[in-house]
């Protein structure tokens, strides 16, 4: 191996990662996710209403934000109102897509829920942490709902995870930390459910290109990654669902 990591884990090694449930009182499910020096705070919150597009249908919906707080990275970060980068549009779509994934909408019910996704501090994989953390919220979130007597059981089907997977140096990293994303030559996000089946890959070449077997080698490293952060994830949660 060519490339050393900065903080001596192997290649295929995932940074420490844990959940921190119930972090705040007022949400119906939240959790402050570390992956390494990356924390992003999740909170989900309910409304009994959906989208006008939705109305009279009988299903739900769930949406997500993402903003990145100006105390996250070295260099104060401005906060982002009315006009959101594309960068952000981008991270709370996925975000968004990948929870509405694993979620029966008609079980559900007529009520939205709305991911909060709010980045305390940046060392690469805020949109994987994002993704990986908000599902822990959200399953306290619907445990909440079904402890109230609002849903007789869970609208949720799968658990979800994601993970980054680098090319440096022609070799595959997981779980990046900054110093390996901004010198990485291939940058990619993972998302995959409990049935290790792909939800969304997001791919980029930096400079040049990549090739098939590499794509192959790239996947097959993040899945081995989010099968560690399923279980963590079932740890958080005190259940031993099996993939």
């Amino acid at each position: 191996m060519s490339w050393q990591r900065p903080d001596g884990r192997q290649s295929d090694q995932l940074r420490p990662t844990r959940f921190d449930r119930r972090f705040t009182k007022f949400s119906a499910g939240s959790v402050l996710t570390h992956c390494g020096d990356t924390q992003v705070l999740c909170t989900v919150s309910i409304k009994p209403k959906v989208p006008r597009f939705l109305e009279g249908k009988g299903q739900g919906w769930l949406t997500a934000e993402y903003r990145m707080l100006p105390g996250a990275t070295p260099d104060r970060q401005d906060r982002e109102f009315l006009k959101l980068s594309g960068r952000t549009q981008e991270i709370q779509r996925l975000i968004g897509r990948s929870l509405r994934s694993v979620l029966d909408m008609q079980a559900l019910g007529e009520r939205t829920l709305t991911i909060d996704a709010d980045v305390l501090q940046a060392d690469a994989g805020t949109r994987t942490a994002s993704i990986t953390g908000a599902f822990v919220a959200l399953h306290d979130a619907i445990a909440t709902l079904i402890q109230c007597g609002e849903l007789d059981q869970s609208p949720i089907r799968h658990q979800v995870a994601a993970v980054s997977v680098g090319l440096l140096e022609g070799e595959a990293f997981l779980d990046l930390n900054y110093p390996e994303d901004v010198s990485a030559d291939v940058d990619c996000n993972v998302v995959m459910n409990d049935a290790l089946e792909i939800i969304e890959i997001q791919g980029t070449a930096e400079q040049g290109s990549f090739t098939r077997q590499q794509l192959d080698q790239i996947v097959n490293l993040a899945e081995k990654g989010i099968k560690e952060l399923l279980q963590l994830q079932r740890e958080a949660l005190e259940f031993n669902k099996i993939c």
